[in-house]
């Protein structure tokens, strides 16, 4: 089935990465240019434009004489992408809580509620979705711009959200809970707790028990 195009969507590279991401291709998956033009319903030129600016975004790997496979990144690549990340997703927090209005706020509720609500109705490709709609409202709070488009580069640059990212269902539901945690953080103007969450997210470190008496 082709997948119409939207303005809304972006252009067609936009496009071509964001199902990558989504898990659409799988990482290793050799791209037939003749499929790709039938699902995205464009010229043989535009894709091979797009497969290019892709390989340059290290999204698919060219071989020559044998055609675009989508990138695997290795596990240094990937830990470095995080640590990248994690030094620019924290130090936007500041400005994040300072920007964020009531109407915000009320924004990322609805969205992080989106996200638990296709814990139990989605698929995985619809939880990255609701993900990647929840990052892009919070991430859009920030004041420098040019940060914003470095971290959506970045994690462009990562493996495939449903492979890799929620392994289980539990580190799902805890993605879940960080969400609303983040929104609460915004909402009482407590940039570290921002940050901590944030940290956190990126790093999918396991959730602080609380210690008895606490």
């Amino acid at each position: 089935m082709s997948v119409k195009a939207d303005p809304a969507t972006g252009n067609l590279v936009d496009r071509m990465a964001r199902d990558i991401q989504a898990g659409v291709f799988a990482p290793g998956m050799w791209l037939k240019q003749i499929d790709l033009e039938t699902r995205y319903e464009a010229k043989r030129m535009e894709v091979r434009r797009a497969l290019d600016q892709l390989a340059l975004k290290r999204l698919v790997r060219h071989v020559p004489n044998r055609g675009y496979h989508v990138h695997t990144p290795d596990d240094r690549q990937a830990e470095e992408v995080r640590e990248v990340r994690l030094i620019l997703e924290t130090s936007a927090a500041g400005s994040v809580v300072a920007n964020a209005t009531a109407a915000d706020i009320a924004e990322l509720r609805a969205l992080a509620q989106r996200f638990a609500d296709l814990i139990l109705e989605g698929t995985l490709l619809d939880l990255y979705e609701a993900n990647i709609a929840f990052h892009a409202k919070l991430l859009a709070l920030g004041s420098n711009r040019e940060l914003i488009n470095i971290v959506w580069e970045l994690r462009g640059r990562g493996p495939s959200a449903p492979v890799t990212q929620w392994k289980t269902r539990a580190r799902i539901e805890q993605s879940n809970r960080e969400h609303f945690h983040m929104v609460e953080a915004i909402a009482a103007g407590d940039a570290g707790a921002l940050r901590r969450l944030t940290a956190d997210h990126i790093l999918q470190t396991e959730e602080r028990q609380p210690t008895d008496g606490a």
